[in-house]
């Protein structure tokens, strides 16, 4: 911390609290306003967020963030309107689609099925009708086969009866 100013337990988690969801204050303004260094206060949110405050952002990409973040996102984003949902998606580097998605894989956890799981069925079932259709091809390449073959042995037949007629 800036000229070895001391913060209290109380200052610091105040501080935190400020780089964290809903509110999510730049460091740097922070920064500036408090005279705390950057890296300190990079600090103290890394301190935080290990301890399990969920402090997603800082240009983390959201594919990284944990499942608790992205509930907790959701909670903080539920009774949004328009408005404040694009406001907070802008300073989070998030697409409202997202937080849809994350909001239905929530509603959805428990009760039907998961979106993945859902796709995994679709997925299942498409490699079935392969399958199916790979199955109905053998059996026809099956059939042509036994013509052929049927065919062949006819031919030996007749070649054994009327003599050869390949040489006339």
């Amino acid at each position: 911390s800036n000229n070895g100013k001391r913060y209290t337990k109380e200052e610091k988690a105040s501080i935190i609290k400020r780089m964290m969801p809903p509110t999510n204050e730049s460091v740097g303004q922070l920064s500036e306003e408090l005279g705390i260094t950057e890296p300190t206060l990079y600090k103290w949110r890394k301190e935080a967020r290990s301890s399990g405050n969920p402090t997603p952002g800082d240009g983390q990409s959201s594919e990284h963030w944990s499942s608790e973040d992205k509930f907790l996102i959701v909670m903080e984003t539920y009774s949004m309107n328009g408005a404040e949902l694009a406001e907070y998606c802008r300073k989070k580097g998030l697409y409202k689609e997202q937080i849809d998605a994350w909001r239905d894989s929530c509603l959805n956890a428990n009760g039907r099925e998961s979106s993945q799981t859902k796709q995994l069925n679709q997925e299942l079932k498409e490699e079935k009708k392969r399958g199916k259709a790979l199955e109905k091809d053998l059996r026809k390449k099956e059939k042509a086969l036994a013509e052929a073959a049927a065919l062949l042995l006819l031919r030996k037949k007749a070649q054994a009866i009327w003599g050869d007629q390949e040489d006339e």
